[in-house]
C-alpha cells in the first residue's frame, strides 16, 4: 500500500488469517490492480474477503469473483466529489460491498487509505441511497465525529484506522472512546 499506517506483509496476513474461525470476516486490503495478481495474493493469504483499495486495470470484478468463488469482494470508492456517486453505482452491481474512503488515486503517490481525513458525507449518503449492496464508511472517523457520521450517512458498517492511533500505533484509550461513542449513538437510536 502506498499510504496509510498498519501495512503488514502477506506472510503475516496469512499467519493471522489461519487463526481466525471461518465465520469471522478476514480482509485482505490490496492495492494490486490485476485480477491475476489479486487472485495469487488471496490464495497465498487465504482471507475470506478482499478489499480492493484501487481500481482494477487488468480484468473485471466478474472475472475476480469467478476466479475466487466464495470470496467476498469489497471495492473502495475514494469520495472526491459528486462523480464518486456514478462510480459507486457502476461498481456496486459487481461486488459484495462498497467502502467509501477519503483517498485520492490521482496523486503522484496514491492515497488509498489511512489519510485521517473526512470527506463529504452528503455524497456518501447519496451513494448509500443509490446502491443495493452494503456500504462501509471510512475516512477520518474519531470518537468526536462518529455519531455525526452514523446519523448523516447511515452506513452498514464503519472502518477506522488513523482515528484510533497515536504515533502510528493502535491507542487503547482512543479505541475505548470510539466504541463508547458508537454504543452511545446506538443506544440513542434505539430509544427514539
Amino acid at each position: 500500500m502506498p499510504s496509510g499506517p498498519g501495512v503488514i506483509s502477506d506472510e503475516l496476513i496469512a499467519e493471522i488469517a489461519a487463526t481466525v474461525p471461518p465465520a469471522i470476516g478476514t480482509f485482505l486490503l490490496t492495492s494490486r490492480q490485476s485480477v491475476a495478481e489479486i487472485t495469487d495474493q488471496q490464495r497465498f493469504c487465504r482471507t475470506n474477503t478482499i478489499q480492493l483499495c484501487d481500481h482494477l486495470t487488468h480484468g473485471t470484478h466478474r472475472e475476480l469473483k469467478a476466479a475466487l468463488p466464495g470470496i467476498s469482494i469489497v471495492q473502495v470508492i475514494h469520495v472526491t466529489g459528486p462523480e464518486s456517486v456514478d462510480e459507486a453505482e457502476r461498481v456496486a452491481a459487481h461486488v459484495d460491498a462498497i467502502l467509501l474512503d477519503s483517498g485520492n488515486q490521482r496523486l503522484a503517490v496514491k492515497e488509498l487509505g489511512g489519510t485521517g481525513r473526512i470527506h463529504d458525507w452528503a455524497v456518501s449518503r447519496a451513494i448509500r441511497e443509490r446502491i443495493g449492496v452494503p456500504m462501509f464508511l471510512a475516512g477520518g472517523l474519531t470518537s468526536e465525529n462518529v455519531k455525526q457520521a452514523i446519523d448523516e450517512v447511515g452506513a452498514f458498517g464503519l472502518d477506522l484506522c488513523s482515528g484510533v492511533r497515536t504515533d502510528g500505533k493502535l491507542d487503547e484509550a482512543k479505541l475505548k472512546g470510539f466504541f463508547a461513542a458508537v454504543r452511545s449513538s446506538a443506544a440513542e437510536s434505539f430509544s427514539k
